[in-house]
């Protein structure tokens, strides 16, 4: 009879599932017998069972083969690590580097934009100079004209504000001094008639030769 292929999953059965555990676990403690005997190797196995029960096999002492197994870990580790390190460092190296041929290679333009070390310059090069210098001057002329224009913007709408403020101080000034005459005149006319009512009216009464004068009350 052909034995079919086992299915990597859970076996759901409580009965199965633990002759399985027993028959594969007594077969693994064989295999590691066996490897530790036939090559020589050291060999440490734990082993717990769902019950939480320990099955453990070491060809030589478990203790041992844990402390080594550790001590190997950490130097895989810091071999690791050593190596990200030195990793990191190199990369930081070269990017010093390249960022030290970059700045070199700016500061030769702008010394060759400001007309010093040409001497070593092809026509081509001489060229590109001649261009790019245009376009610095093309962009520099309009940014100017762009500040212009808004200054410009700018003085006139204060003038329109002043000339505006300048308006209501003339209807101001216009206003006032007319207020100040009707005000004149209007106290004139108070004075003229507090006067005529004070005037003395003289009274004659007799004869001509013999007037006696009275005195209108006032």
């Amino acid at each position: 009879m052909v034995r079919g292929k086992t299915q990597m999953r859970r076996i759901e059965n409580a009965t199965s599932r633990q002759v399985t555990f027993s028959k594969r676990r007594n077969g693994l403690l064989k295999k590691a017998f066996e490897l530790s005997v036939l090559c020589d190797a050291q060999v440490a196995l734990i082993i717990f069972s769902p019950r939480g029960k320990l099955c453990e096999f070491a060809s030589s002492s478990m203790e041992e083969t844990i402390q080594r197994y550790t001590n190997h870990v950490k130097d895989i580790q810091t071999e690791n690590s050593s190596s990200i390190e030195d990793a990191q460092w190199q990369h930081l190296k070269n990017e010093t580097a390249s960022m030290a041929k970059k700045i070199e290679a700016l500061e030769l333009a702008k010394r060759k934009l400001s007309g010093e070390g040409l001497g070593s310059s092809t026509i081509d090069e001489l060229q590109q100079i001649e261009q790019q210098l245009e376009r610095s001057v093309c962009i520099i002329r309009a940014r100017k004209m762009q500040v212009y224009n808004e200054q410009l913007e700018e003085l006139q709408a204060k003038e329109k504000i002043l000339a505006s403020q300048n308006a209501m101080l003339n209807v101001k000034c216009v206003v006032r001094p007319q207020e100040k005459m009707e005000e004149g005149r209007a106290s004139l006319q108070m004075t003229e008639c507090g006067e005529s009512s004070d005037v003395e009216t003289e009274l004659f009464i007799g004869l001509p030769e013999k007037r006696t004068r009275f005195n209108k009350p006032k």
